[in-house]
C-alpha cells in the first residue's frame, strides 16, 4: 500500500503496458497459491442457513443504538470522503506532477496509516473513546478540504498523510467497538454486515466523487465531501449521544454498571 503506488507511478512513466503485465503476474500467482491451500481439520458442523439467521445480524444492529451509530457513521463518512478517486485528476490537471507524483499521492494515506498504527501499538487509545472517534472524523474532513483546495504538492501530500492517519485511528476505534458491542453468537454475522458496509461505502464513495466532479469539477467534489464528513459527524453526535459519551472499550451494560 505504501511502496506499490509509488513504484507503479515510476513503472507507468516507463511503460503503461508493464503495469498491466505486473498486475496480471501477481494476481495469477496469488490465485494459484491460494488455490493450493488445503484445510487439514474437518469443517465444523453448522446449522443450515435460513433467512432468519441471515437477517439476525441486521435486527441486532438495529436494536443496539451504539452499534448502529458506529456502523452508519463509517458508511456515510466514507461515501462522502472519496477524494482518493480523483487523485489522477489532481496529479495531471491541478498539481501537474505526472505519474510518479500520482504514485506518491496514492502512497501518502498509507504512510499516515502505517505511522499511526505503529504509534497506536505502543500508545493505544484507552479513554474518551467516543470523543476521540468524532474528533478524528472531524480531522479527516478538514484534511479532505485542505487537499481539495491545495495547489501545492507538498501540502497535498501532507494533507493525505493526515487523512490516512485520522482514518486509521477511526478504523481502530470503530472496529473495536463493533467487536466489543456484539455477543459471541452474533459476532460473525454483525462483522460480515460491517465489512459489507465498509466495502460498499468505499466503492460508492468513489462513484459519488466522480459523479460530483463530472457535474461541478474535481475541487468542488473533494471540498463538498470534506464538508459533508464534518456535517455527518455533527449530526451523528446529536442522533447518537451515547456514542459520544463512550469512555472505555466496554459493552454498554458494563459501562453503565461502572458509572
Amino acid at each position: 500500500m505504501i511502496c506499490g503506488p509509488a513504484l507503479g507511478g515510476l513503472i507507468y512513466a516507463v511503460s503503461p503496458v508493464l503495469i498491466g503485465l505486473a498486475c496480471l503476474i501477481f494476481f495469477a500467482s496469488s490465485i494459484t497459491l491460494v488455490s493450493l491451500v488445503r484445510a487439514r481439520a474437518p469443517a465444523p458442523s453448522r446449522e443450515p442457513p435460513t433467512l432468519a439467521s441471515v437477517l439476525a445480524g441486521f435486527h441486532y444492529i438495529r436494536s443496539r443504538r451504539r452499534l448502529l451509530g458506529v456502523i452508519t457513521l463509517d458508511l456515510f463518512v466514507v461515501i462522502l470522503g472519496g477524494a482518493t478517486a480523483l487523485l489522477p485528476v489532481y496529479a495531471r490537471d491541478i498539481l501537474a506532477v505526472g505519474p510518479i507524483g500520482l504514485g506518491l499521492l496514492r502512497s501518502a494515506p498509507a504512510v499516515g496509516a502505517l505511522i499511526t498504527s505503529l504509534v497506536l501499538a505502543r500508545h493505544p487509545i484507552e479513554r474518551h473513546i467516543g470523543r476521540n472517534m468524532f474528533a478524528v472524523v472531524g480531522i479527516f474532513g478538514v484534511a479532505t478540504i485542505v487537499f481539495g483546495l491545495s495547489t501545492s504538492f507538498p501540502l497535498s501530500l501532507l494533507a493525505l498523510v493526515v487523512l490516512g492517519a485520522s482514518d486509521a485511528i477511526s478504523i481502530v476505534i470503530r472496529f473495536s467497538l463493533v467487536q466489543i458491542e456484539t455477543p459471541d453468537e452474533k459476532r460473525g454475522r454483525v462483522s460480515a454486515i460491517n465489512y459489507l458496509f465498509v466495502g460498499s461505502s468505499n466503492t460508492l464513495g468513489e462513484f459519488e466523487s466522480g459523479l460530483v466532479a463530472a457535474w461541478l469539477g474535481a475541487i468542488p467534489s473533494v471540498v463538498i465531501g470534506g464538508v459533508g464528513s464534518l456535517l455527518v459527524a455533527a449530526v451523528w453526535m446529536m442522533l447518537f449521544p451515547d456514542l459520544r459519551r463512550i469512555d472505555r472499550y466496554e459493552p454498554a451494560d458494563r459501562e453503565q454498571m461502572r458509572a
